[in-house]
């Protein structure tokens, strides 16, 4: 059943289109990425959804009973209730159904079993009892705190006034409630904001459960890759439709393009032959009519526009003007934190030249803290920390305090390179999206964004051989993090980052050493990689705590030690399970879709006019060529999968 639907909905700014044309079909159980360039307004576009604002053209349809919970980007509770407090006024009418329960158990109690009204309160009573336990009024605050406990609230924490909460804190218990509220439909922009690695695991798995439909808008991918069903990918031009996650969009997407660019290629060749047909024949006798019927054909025709590759985005690369020793860093036995109190510790770390290194773990843990301690910024308690042969360091601060707030944007990046000429410095400001005016802009007046930009330019300009980040993904767009990625996978040199970005991690790292209070420790792979041992480490625990053997359930043999350290076997496993699955959801689609043409061949209308049951009959015919296809790639990396077994 739709829930809501968007029909041709359009946002004017004057004479400006911010987008027009947009379609969009929420169903029952639709779980929707809602993705696009920074600034094309998919905000707004949820705002015209949930009525905070009008569309200037096209409509809204929803379903009569239909329930929305929205939270908005960093939208926090402001309430005078503790936490507890708060979470309760969700149950509101549970409440009071369980104090009128109590109220009829004692009338019950002093009641006259052979009175007609003791008989009525009897039936009332056992009909809000049903009632009450269908409504899990027996299990609510037991729900209340398992939903706390995901977002990092615990039973120490239920009697802080909400008010005294940080920003960060306020968001995660807004979305906490809006869980608990249990709408038909939940809008959530940017909902992993403030959320650290494990309570992003957390919300995800909650979600894939949530019983009402989701739409969603997120730079996190590995987030839309866990719970996204379908993705819209919003355009000034209206919105695309793109079944499966954010990862089979991206390849859908490049195969709609390659689509698209040789029907235009087609088109042109065919235009320039009858062009140069016209050109050619326009003026002579004999041929003049067939020119005249080639350019009428030209009139006629409708032209497709160049499909774009991209939105226009940066494109920088990162290079080393000089190469590092084999040995880039070495910490040794190393504890942080501040006035004598520890964090974190013992540290270990011995990075290599080249090594792209990922440094994770729960907030508050003293990450940043670390990379300070090893830039100096910060002095150890305890331990030492050793630079290689010709290292040179760039670092990137995840408050941008590497920038001066009273700078222009050109003097920014001049002052550190006054040799260099301003054509140069415009130069490469413009390929990081800084042209014209924007150079002239004051650093404290750039956005978020445009910051986190202006700090990368400086890194890239100062071609270090050893690049330190904290957090390089928070203020950039998923065009931006896309671009960042690639310059990084083909930078010559060294890197060492934080960062709660798992797609990021994933197609970076090359080791992930992970932050505790008990010290570092170090796993010979991505993040998916990391997943997988800490997974085999819970249960190897577990079965010691049983006194069980641990058995892996695809071997059926008791694990061996180096078993999953194999990492090239276990990526190239994980690569095809997920095509395996890919091809699965494509496969039902297609099965769906089979049965939709042949409900419709049945129907009346259609049976009866063989034009149109033509039409359905070669629609279902390439459905099931198609579908026949899939079934045997996927026969065939179902083979291959159990021979890497």
């Amino acid at each position: 059943m739709i829930l809501l639907q968007v029909q041709k909905a359009a946002r004017f700014f004057g004479s400006d289109v911010l987008f027009e044309n947009v379609n969009l079909d929420i169903q029952e159980k639709s779980r929707i990425a809602l993705v696009g360039h920074n600034g094309v307004g998919k905000s707004t576009l949820v705002k015209i959804i949930v009525g905070q604002q009008s569309a200037d053209q096209g409509q809204i349809i929803k379903n009569k009973k239909l329930t929305i919970g929205y939270l908005a980007q960093d939208t926090g509770l402001e309430t005078e209730n503790t936490i507890y407090e708060e979470m309760l006024t969700v149950f509101k009418d549970l409440q009071q159904m369980e104090n009128t329960i109590h109220k009829l158990e004692q009338k019950i109690a002093a009641g006259n079993e052979n009175n007609t009204e003791y008989q009525n309160i009897l039936k009332t009573y056992d009909q809000l009892q049903h009632d009450f336990k269908e409504a899990n009024g027996y299990g609510y605050e037991s729900e209340i705190r398992s939903v706390l406990h995901g977002f990092n609230f615990f039973e120490k924490d239920y009697q802080r006034k909400v008010a005294t909460l940080s920003g960060g804190q306020k968001t995660r218990l807004a979305l906490a409630k809006l869980l608990l509220e249990k709408k038909d439909l939940l809008i959530l922009d940017e909902p992993t904001n403030h959320l650290d690695i494990k309570t992003l695991g957390w919300l995800e798995n909650y979600l894939q459960t949530y019983s009402g439909a989701l739409l969603l808008i997120s730079h996190d991918r590995y987030f839309l890759d866990k719970v996204a069903r379908e993705v819209y990918e919003l355009t000034p031009k209206g919105a695309e439709h793109y079944t499966g996650n954010y990862s089979s969009y991206i390849q859908k997407k490049e195969t709609r393009y390659q689509q698209k660019l040789k029907e235009y290629e087609k088109q042109q060749a065919k235009i320039e032959k009858l062009e140069d047909f016209v050109a050619r024949n326009i003026v002579r006798a004999s041929t003049t009519k067939r020119a005249q019927s080639r350019r009428k054909q030209l009139e006629k025709m409708q032209r497709l526009e160049k499909p774009d590759t991209a939105v226009s985005g940066p494109h920088f690369q990162f290079t080393a003007k000089k190469q590092s020793g084999n040995l880039v860093l070495k910490v040794a036995e190393a504890y942080i934190g501040y006035d004598n109190y520890p964090i974190s510790g013992p540290i270990n770390i011995e990075l290599k030249k080249h090594q792209i290194m990922a440094i994770i773990g729960p907030n508050g843990i003293g990450k940043s803290t670390l990379l300070k301690s090893v830039l100096g910024k910060v002095p150890l308690l305890r331990g030492n920390v050793r630079f290689g042969t010709n290292v040179e360091v760039g670092y990137y601060d995840q408050e941008l305090k590497n920038l001066h707030a009273n700078k222009t944007v050109l003097q920014e990046l001049w002052d550190e390179h006054p040799t260099t000429s301003e054509g140069d410095i415009r130069s490469i400001l413009g390929s990081f999206l800084f042209s014209g005016d924007d150079v002239k802009k004051l650093v404290h007046n750039l956005s978020g964004g445009e910051k986190a930009r202006l700090l990368l330019t400086k890194l890239a300009f100062d071609h270090d051989n050893f690049l330190i980040f904290d957090e390089p993904t928070n203020h950039l767009d998923i065009n931006s993090k896309e671009v960042l990625e690639t310059a990084l996978q083909n930078f010559d040199g060294t890197v060492l980052f934080i960062s709660h970005d798992r797609y990021f991690i994933n197609k970076l790292a090359g080791t992930v050493l992970e932050l505790s209070s008990k010290g570092s420790r170090l796993y010979l792979g991505d993040y998916d990689y990391y997943l997988d041992k800490k997974e085999e480490e819970r249960a190897i625990k577990e079965a010691q705590a049983e006194k069980k053997p641990v058995f892996n359930t695809e071997l059926k043999k008791p694990l061996q030690g180096n078993y999953f350290e194999n990492k090239e076997l276990q990526k190239k496993k994980r690569k095809l399970l997920r095509e395996i699955s890919s091809l699965e959801q494509q496969i039902e689609e297609l099965d769906l879709k089979t049965n939709k043409l042949q409900q419709l061949m049945t129907l009346p209308e259609n049976y009866k006019d063989p034009a149109k049951i033509k039409k359905l009959q070669e629609k279902l015919k390439k459905a099931e060529a198609s579908k026949n296809q899939l079934e045997e790639q996927w026969e065939e990396k179902s083979f291959a999968s159990e021979d890497l077994t």
